[in-house]
């Protein structure tokens, strides 16, 4: 397992790397462009193979995050180009940082309905992934289910993985406060979600697993990040991920809210402490 939290990538990716190292991560999560906005960004292939060489150096996993502003399921044409030129360019920049994937929010149907968003996201993925052929893969991740989000669970994240034309160039992240909010698992049915993501096949496509305690309550539907073990999950649901044998392979990456990235600091070494304890308990 990698512990790891995300890091700005303001300064290029090979500071983002060395600040990653100076807090003592694992891994680490960058965005590939503003997240706010979908304006063209052009990769610093000199800094990236710096980044890269750092990154293999150390042995540290990245993973790269689209820009939240990217609607998989809109209905209007021209905002549909734009996202398919906008998520076709994350992949080349994930690709050009040595990403193991590129997390992706899923659509919104904004009111069309959710058969409508899931077919549109479906296409919209097609027309996307019919142009890429490198090897980073595209990362679903579920959402809380806010206004008219689609991909609140594990069942229906696969099946639109499965409808789509190249589901082999598709994989998944996991976001414990968006399951948490989603009303998806809790402290008494964490096994269930294990079993239930074995069963439908989605662990097998799981890339990285994003580690965020929620502020609000469960089954809330609200996106609303909290530090690990401050929020309604609380550490003892938390630490079950970090123990778990099926998840032993993976990044897992803070996205908690700070006013400075040397809060990560702490946070880690508060989640290598929960990861023994667990351990040393299961033994």
């Amino acid at each position: 397992m990698k512990i790891g939290c995300h890091i700005s990538v303001g300064k290029g990716l090979e500071q983002a790397v060395l600040r990653a190292i100076e807090l003592g991560a694992e891994s680490l999560q960058v965005f590939t462009k503003n997240p706010r906005g979908l304006r063209p960004k052009k990769v610093d292939h000199k800094d990236a193979a710096k980044g890269v060489a750092l990154l293999k150096e150390h042995g540290l996993v990245l993973v790269c995050h689209t820009p939240y502003i990217t609607n998989l399921s809109t209905p209007k044409e021209d905002l549909q180009e734009v996202t398919i030129r906008s998520i076709l360019e994350d992949l080349h920049i994930a690709e050009a940082y040595g990403a193991v994937g590129a997390v992706v929010h899923c659509g919104k149907h904004v009111g069309e309905g959710e058969e409508y968003g899931t077919k549109r996201m479906v296409e919209t993925l097609d027309l996307i992934l019919e142009q890429y052929n490198g090897p980073v893969k595209l990362l679903l991740e579920n959402t809380a289910g806010q206004g008219s989000e689609l991909g609140l669970t594990i069942p229906s994240l696969m099946e639109i993985r499965g409808a789509t034309k190249y589901p082999e160039k598709i994989g998944f992240c996991f976001d414990t406060c968006h399951s948490f909010a989603a009303g998806q698992w809790n402290l008494e049915s964490f096994d269930q979600l294990v079993e239930e993501m074995e069963r439908t096949g989605y662990l097998k496509h799981l890339v990285a697993i994003h580690f965020n305690d929620s502020k609000a309550p469960f089954a809330s539907q609200k996106d609303r990040h909290e530090k690990i073990g401050k929020g309604e999950i609380g550490s003892e649901a938390l630490a079950k991920f970090l123990i778990h044998e099926k998840f032993q392979h993976l990044p897992v990456v803070l996205e908690t809210p700070v006013d400075d990235e040397q809060e990560y600091a702490e946070e880690m070494v508060y989640l290598h402490q929960l990861r023994n304890a667990g351990l040393v308990v299961e033994q």
